[in-house]
């Protein structure tokens, strides 16, 4: 393996681990969140002013139907990051590619925006996406137009 495609292996391995940690991180902070709901209902006491009481609540099921609404989505996201296979090189873009063009470098996994390694950034997107539709299934030398740009593809790994 030449030193290049040896490079580009551990910088996929490095964005894959960015992108579970952004997933992780946010399955963590939607079920503190969730707790922390269900305590401050549960600790609420009935006062006098029915009324509050029964506002309060709504309030915190509220904010735990939310929560629970962002837990799922980042559980999602955790399963499609799964499913991605950064390790296989491959020559069409597909999950798990990292893509060269002329407007920067897209991984193509889940969407959690910029990523920088060593000083190099990175665009972590969804091949739902956008941009990451138009990149998807093309080859090395392809160009597209997005937004009013022009976009060329120079590398795929």
């Amino acid at each position: 393996m030449c030193f290049f495609a040896y490079f580009m292996a551990n910088v996929k391995k490095e964005l894959y681990n960015q992108c579970l940690a952004y997933v992780e991180q946010r399955i963590h902070t939607a079920e503190n969140a969730i707790k922390a709901a269900r305590e401050s209902a549960n600790d609420d006491t009935k006062s006098s002013a029915g009324d509050k009481y029964e506002t309060g609540r709504e309030m915190m099921q509220q904010e735990i139907d939310r929560n629970t609404t962002q837990l799922r989505e980042a559980q999602k996201l955790k399963q499609i990051l799964e499913l991605v296979d950064s390790e296989k090189a491959t020559e069409i873009v597909q999950n798990g590619s990292l893509v060269f063009t002329n407007h920067g470098i897209f991984y193509i996994a889940i969407s959690c925006g910029q990523l920088s390694i060593e000083g190099e950034n990175y665009f972590a997107i969804s091949s739902a996406s956008p941009i990451g539709a138009k990149l998807m299934r093309q080859k090395t030398g392809a160009g597209f137009d997005f937004n009013g740009k022009e976009f060329k593809i120079s590398n795929i790994q």
